[in-house]
């Protein structure tokens, strides 16, 4: 009985201990020198959202279990836009189906219709409210069947409520906090952060001095010495990749970096983010079935180092039976560029019949079948396993030596 009642204290102490610094330390206490590198050797473990398999995406803890216990090569999050200009991690534009805004009366007047890609959306907007304002909100669990216990709302128990003055069970985050917890991770983690509707995020949102969301975007990431083409020194010591489904946003950014690009890719039938591409092409391009053409491709090489297609676009699926595969891969590897799909996810609904309810056949599948480079996916720790059994990595002495080989490769391709 004793301990049970102590248990409490040891938590409310460790909360008194915290209040007093940022909840996510900037920058990283640790020697980048002294951490496990990131591998090269097999394709890359992307945490989608982070730990949104378990925790509400998006959040500090779903970004700390990736890059502390899960093995995820790279935490990945979607950027957007607040009314006071501050970059935060959301992947929706609207906050209705990731947080409690919906509870929050004095909210209740900031619902709003406006046009996004071509279409009316209407919801709570995080362009409509400040960073300050979003701070007050809590996250919950985007599906139903996902694990609710993380959701914000509702009564705790003591040592609950020492956990909640910790993390807030959860917050929003910004930028700079996600990019803090991968570089206070106990080994090298690489970020993986979109430029999300760019298009909306200029459009409602205004930076002084004529600045757009990229430039904002590419400051903070040189502000914590993110630099480096692939594969380079740079690159290894914090790795990043940048991504968008706005092509001309991925242009104009090269002009302003050398870290490595990737362009995303939905399905084949639908209007892309970003299709004002008559600067390009004489027609403007509406779908992704045009922006997969060989010419496109062509095009797109130039500024990017790879292409992250929505799997099915890769394999069709009819009746959730597998297709035959497109040549999409090899006309991408073709001409140099990697290709990192997406979303690979657990449960039962996700998992095509070909894969008989298991992940680890369908992750052999897309690495030794298909040959993809990387895999967004919602539980990194199922893959990491898989990859740890079908192709362990070297010990960290070998490890180190494949980084050399690499970077000398590099640099003879870019040479």
């Amino acid at each position: 009985m004793g301990s049970r009642c102590f248990a409490p204290i040891i938590f409310l102490s460790l909360v008194a201990v915290c209040a007093a610094r940022p909840l996510y330390p900037l920058p990283s206490k640790l020697a980048q020198g002294a951490k496990q590198p990131l591998q090269t050797s097999r394709p890359y473990n992307i945490a989608h959202r982070g730990s949104n398999g378990e925790i509400p995406e998006e959040t500090g803890p779903a970004y700390m279990v990736q890059s502390h216990r899960r093995g995820a090569d790279f935490i990945e999050g979607d950027i957007l836009a607040t009314k006071d200009g501050v970059l935060v991690c959301a992947h929706d534009l609207i906050l209705d189906d990731t947080t409690d805004v919906k509870e929050h009366k004095k909210f209740a007047d900031r619902r709003r219709t406006y046009m996004v890609q071509g279409s009316n959306m209407t919801g709570y907007f995080i362009a409509d409210f400040t960073l300050e304002e979003l701070k007050t909100l809590r996250t919950k669990q985007r599906l139903n069947f996902r694990d609710p216990q993380y959701n914000g709302g509702g009564a705790f128990s003591l040592n609950e409520l020492a956990l909640l003055a910790f993390w807030g069970k959860y917050p929003i985050i910004t930028f700079e906090e996600y990019i803090s917890i991968a570089l206070d991770a106990p080994r090298v983690v690489g970020i993986y952060p979109e430029m999300k509707n760019p298009v909306f995020n200029n459009e409602h949102v205004k930076w002084s001095g004529g600045r757009r969301y990229e430039d904002v975007f590419m400051e903070t990431l040189k502000k914590y010495g993110y630099k480096g083409s692939y594969l380079s020194k740079d690159w290894l010591k914090q790795p990043v990749f940048i991504q968008s489904f706005a092509p001309t946003s991925l242009v104009y950014v090269s002009n302003l970096t050398d870290i490595p690009l990737l362009f995303l890719i939905d399905d084949v039938t639908v209007v892309t983010e970003d299709t004002n591409q008559h600067d390009y092409f004489s027609n403007n391009l509406q779908t992704y079935s045009e922006i997969t053409s060989d010419a496109y491709l062509n095009y797109i090489k130039n500024y990017v180092v790879g292409i992250g297609p929505w799997k099915d676009t890769v394999v069709p699926v009819a009746n959730e039976y597998l297709q035959a595969p497109t040549d999409l891969v090899a006309r991408a590897h073709a001409r140099n560029l990697q290709v990192h799909p997406y979303t690979y996810r657990n449960e039962n609904k996700y998992l095509h019949f070909d894969f008989h309810q298991d992940p680890y056949q369908e992750y052999d599948y897309w690495i030794n079948k298909i040959g993809v480079d990387g895999l967004f996916t919602d539980f990194t720790g199922s893959l990491h396993r898989y990859q740890e059994a079908s192709s362990p990595l070297p010990n960290a002495k070998a490890s180190s030596v494949l980084h050399k080989i690499a970077a000398l490769v590099s640099s003879y391709k870019n040479g």
